[in-house]
This record gives structure tokens, sequence and C-alpha cells, in this order.
């Protein structure tokens, strides 16, 4: 058996601040029902060296990746449907914390910010937030 390999994920994927990572941008749309509004962490365009990614691998990481920041939960989500009381063990997430979301499903969208870059954006089903990240947002891979 093979000892585990030790990924540097900084040197692979260093962003110089979360504000790079999540640039603000206003998503134009509040969610309905139990729906959860995440920012889906945006790729980076060059490497930590100043090398531009060709643009396959800048998509690549974009439909790949699985971190998101929580931007605002609709009027029900982490609530009973029938009593609309919180659920027993509360929000599994609020707005402003960093969560694992599925790689697929969810509707999303792209928001162009002044600079030409955009944001994307993503509605969830409360019940398909995966994880609260209790790490470095920036240090979480798509891939490998």
């Amino acid at each position: 058996m093979q000892p585990a390999r030790n990924l540097d994920t900084r040197t692979r994927y260093d962003y110089g601040t979360i504000e790079e990572a999540f640039p603000t941008a206003d998503p134009g749309a509040i969610p309905f029902g139990n729906r959860v509004l995440v920012q889906i962490r945006t790729p980076k365009k060059k490497s930590r060296g100043g090398i531009e990614l060709i643009p396959e691998a800048v998509e690549t990481e974009l439909w790949n990746t699985q971190v998101a920041r929580v931007v605002t939960l609709g009027p029900v989500a982490f609530r009973n449907r029938d009593t609309l009381e919180p659920w027993p063990e509360g929000d599994w997430c609020k707005p402003g914390d960093f969560v694992r979301v599925p790689k697929y499903g969810g509707d999303r969208w792209n928001v162009v910010l002044e600079s030409g870059d955009s944001a994307m954006f993503t509605f969830y089903k409360d019940l398909d937030i995966i994880a609260k990240l209790t790490g470095d947002p920036l240090a979480v891979v798509a891939f490998i």
C-alpha cells in the first residue's frame, strides 16, 4: 500500500484574497421557498507565477468547483414545510458561510462585472447543500 500523497494545494491554487475568489457582485435575484443562493468560487485565470491559464483549464475548474459562499436563504429554508418551524438542529448554514455544493444540478447563471470578468451564482434546495466548510475555502481543489 502506498502512502497518501501530501498535495500542496495552496501552491497550485493560490488566490491573493478571498475577494478574488468571490468577487463582490449583485446576483440580481433572491430565493423563494426553501432555496439557498450561493456564489460559486471564481476560477483562477493565471498561475501563481503569472502564467495565463488556457481557457479550457479555467472552464474545467469553473464547472468542477463545488465550493461556494452562501449569499442568502429563502424564507422557508431549513424549516419544516408543514409548520414552518425551524429545524431542530437549526440552519445548516447562514449567509457568509462557505459550503460544498453538488457538481450537478441547481440553477446557475453568470453576472458580468465591471472588470469584464463574471461571477457565477446558483440556487440549490436547502437539502442539496452537502456540507459547511470548516477549513480554508481557497484550499479545496475541484479535481486533481
